[in-house]
């Protein structure tokens, strides 16, 4: 089965970053991976899009890319991820993927009215240390939830699933590690 992922950048690098580049090559195992750019990172610009302009562009791309595919996953990190969310409210997709969802607004409230509106299976891959993404809220919202969810914690990750040097020295997984069990996660979560 052909998968694509279409693969969304957080707020603040876009699709050329390292933490982007080395995904995408981890993701290159279960299928064709799409990486793509917000108009306001191919502008240049700080500041992202507000959000129906960020789905807008989603939605372009998704439509420019699906086609000959016979499974479509939106996969995103932070900000990309709750913009795939939005868009799978709007457009038939098959999975999705967040990588360190922003559950917490930086005005201090709650993102969760798109998840609990979802239908797509989901898999939330979050990181202990993650200022944007309490687990226990997460938790709660995801038992208000009406669709399939899974969850795949990676200990003493931060917003970007890195994970800390004394979780390396005490236990001897390295960020390899944490990595690779985050992929693995994701390919038993797709099949």
């Amino acid at each position: 089965m052909k998968t694509l992922f279409l693969f969304a950048h957080g707020a603040g690098a876009g699709s050329s970053s390292d933490w982007m580049k080395a995904w995408k090559k981890r993701l290159a195992k279960f299928g064709t991976v799409v990486a793509f750019d917000y108009p306001y990172m191919q502008a240049g610009r700080r500041a992202p899009d507000r959000l129906p302009k960020l789905i807008e562009a989603h939605r372009e791309m998704l439509r420019a890319k699906r086609k000959g595919t016979k499974r479509v996953v939106l996969i995103g990190k932070s900000m990309g991820s709750r913009v795939g969310c939005h868009l799978a409210l709007e457009e038939s997709v098959d999975a999705l993927v967040c990588l360190g969802y922003p559950l917490g607004s930086p005005k201090g409230g709650l993102r969760d009215e798109v998840l609990r509106k979802l239908k797509t299976p989901i898999l939330f891959v979050q990181g202990t240390r993650d200022p944007l993404c309490s687990l226990d809220t997460l938790k709660g919202v995801m038992k208000k939830m009406k669709t399939k969810k899974s969850l795949h914690v990676v200990e003493t990750g931060n917003h970007s699933l890195q994970i800390t040097v004394k979780r390396t020295k005490e236990t001897g997984v390295t960020q390899d590690d944490a990595d690779a069990e985050a992929l693995s996660a994701i390919g038993s979560f797709l099949s």
